[in-house]
């Protein structure tokens, strides 16, 4: 059974962080209008807005939010885990997990599943080799590698969680650190593969931030953003990054894969920025109208990530199909259509949110269930992560001549990367019998 929207929102406790909610919609927002804006399909093929006007590259520290929704997961990760250790005697890990990765796991592989049977019809039949197909099936996966960055981030919470709480600040401090010394091996003393630790320390690092929020010990957002920005600045302006807060196309050194310093002290910026806002906007949640779309929002907003790329894609394949003339990109027709691209875009993805949001929609709850096998959990997680991060790299165009892209220094196929998702969520749902547990009295 599910609930509504309305009686979500009617139900809210008073204790309820609601600024958390709105952050977690807000930043997925972002990151779809970004995607949207960056889209620049021509007659000759789909390319960046941003490697075509490299000056637009600045836009990328405000538009490269997902930060924030990392940070909004480590505040939202303490509080489930701490309720459910203090509900049950036993150990509650796979407990942990199964909830946490119901509603993320199933709109998700949902959406691989459709795209893989329709990237295999169109390669059986020969034609996804090129034009905006072949670029669809490229790059329609790619929005994936931040899940399974969060799978990671919902796997170590418990053990990080533990380090906040015995040193504080001290175990943010020591994933700085730790990403600091990473980018020295790989920039100064060229050491090969490490570079990929960071995708560890710097988005668990901005999780952490998270964990200090969940007990009230940010006390000097101005600090920390300024901190964050001027770092930023300094190892951009002399150091060996990029403007670009987002990966483009060819270039030598990326700011997110791996994940460098910098974009770690874009994350520490944008942390501070959000929190210094936190007032006014949970005085504005407040309202009943106001709180109700942020809950309707919150129901729908993994569904709309996932399906936007595919929206965006529709919308220039229908005008190609119509013999509507694609404009050069970044030239004055090409941004005269971008509000109508946009518009329909949006119109689209909510076709398609209401196609598959039943994949995302939350169940009433039945009472905690039994700890069941935590080992195996947290193998499942381990091979839904990789499996996710794989898919991200690989895309679906090479299912039948087996294409490969590196993931942690070994090769993966989709096909490969689609069975590891799969069998990593069959563990985990398996994971724990349909039991309760003895709760404390």
């Amino acid at each position: 059974m599910t609930v509504s929207a309305r009686a979500m929102a009617t139900a809210t406790p008073a204790t309820r962080d609601r600024y958390v909610d709105l952050l977690r919609v807000a930043s997925l927002g972002t990151v779809v209008l970004g995607h949207w804006l960056m889209a620049a399909v021509s007659s000759d093929g789909m390319g960046n807005l941003l490697a075509l006007v490299p000056g637009l590259q600045v836009l990328t520290w405000g538009l490269q939010i997902m930060p924030v929704f990392f940070f909004v997961g480590g505040f939202s990760h303490a509080l489930s885990y701490r309720s459910l250790a203090r509900r049950t005697d036993a150990p509650v890990y796979a407990v942990f997990l199964r909830a946490r990765l119901r509603r993320l796991l199933r709109p998700t592989l949902v959406f691989v599943l459709v795209w893989a049977a329709a990237a295999l019809a169109v390669q059986l039949a020969g034609r996804g080799g090129g034009g905006l197909t072949g670029a669809a099936l490229r790059l329609v996966t790619q929005p994936l590698w931040f899940i399974g960055i969060y799978l990671a981030m919902v796997a170590f919470t418990p053990p990080l969680l533990k380090l906040h709480e015995r040193h504080g600040w001290a175990a943010f401090g020591a994933l700085v650190a730790a990403a600091a010394a990473v980018d020295v091996l790989r920039f100064a003393l060229g050491v090969p593969y490490v570079e990929f630790l960071n995708f560890a320390f710097v988005w668990l690092a901005v999780h952490q931030l998270g964990f200090l929020r969940a007990d009230g010990r940010i006390h000097r957002p101005a600090a920390l953003a300024a901190a964050g920005l001027a770092g930023a600045v300094l190892l951009v302006a002399y150091g060996p990054y990029p403007l670009s807060m987002v990966g483009m196309p060819g270039e030598k050194v990326s700011n997110m894969a791996p994940p460098t310093l910098a974009l770690l002290a874009h994350g520490m910026w944008l942390v501070g920025a959000v929190q210094l806002l936190a007032g006014p906007a949970t005085a504005w949640l407040a309202r009943p109208r106001v709180w109700r779309g942020v809950v309707a929002a919150n129901g729908i907003a993994m569904t709309a990530f996932l399906w936007h790329l595919t929206a965006m894609l529709g919308v220039y394949g229908v005008q190609l199909a119509l013999g509507v003339p694609l404009p050069e990109p970044a030239s004055a027709a090409w941004w005269a259509q971008v509000p109508v691209r946009i518009l329909l875009a949006a119109a689209l993805t909510g076709v398609l949110v209401a196609l598959f949001r039943r994949f995302e929609a939350p169940a009433a709850s039945a009472g905690a269930t039994a700890p069941g096998s935590g080992p195996r959990a947290a193998l499942g997680i381990t091979l839904c992560l990789l499996g996710i991060l794989g898919l991200s790299m690989t895309g679906l165009g090479g299912l039948l001549d087996g294409h490969s892209a590196t993931l942690i220094a070994l090769p993966v196929t989709a096909p490969a990367a689609i069975g590891m998702a799969l069998g990593g969520w069959l563990l985990v749902e398996r994971s724990g019998p349909a039991r309760r547990v003895r709760l404390r009295g």
